[in-house]
């Protein structure tokens, strides 16, 4: 019975062990740049988020859980994972904030004074 199930689901089993890269979403605003992250279960001291030459990296590990009885299947990922990104030139790497609420890693990239949009009011003439 072993041996029908470690074949059925070894493609599943592949695709869950290693480095993986977290789902992410990446919003700009006239301010910031937005990244949110999905890490469902990961604990906030076992996420590292740097800023290294406008590349921002998230790296981290979800650990496996003791398990008591025979796991037969398992979808779910654990391991390290990473996410890169390139930033563009206009940030502010003074002014970065992260938060890991419910699951969902966020990292606010400030914008640089001089990329923000200014409006000039028109005099009359």
């Amino acid at each position: 019975m072993n041996e029908i199930f470690g074949n059925a689901f070894a493609p599943l089993r592949m695709q869950t062990q290693g480095i993986w890269r977290p789902a992410v979403d990446i919003e700009e605003t006239d301010t910031a740049y937005v990244l949110e992250a999905d890490l469902p279960g990961v604990k906030r001291d076992d996420v590292t988020v740097e800023l290294t030459n406008n590349v921002l990296s998230i790296h981290g590990e979800l650990k496996e859980r003791e398990r008591v009885g025979v796991l037969r299947h398992k979808t779910r990922r654990t391991g390290e994972f990473d996410y890169r990104m390139t930033l563009p030139a206009d940030i502010d790497p003074e002014k970065v904030t992260a938060t890991l609420n419910d699951g969902v890693l966020r990292v606010e990239v400030a914008k640089a004074e001089a990329a923000q949009p200014k409006r000039i009011e028109i005099a009359k003439g």
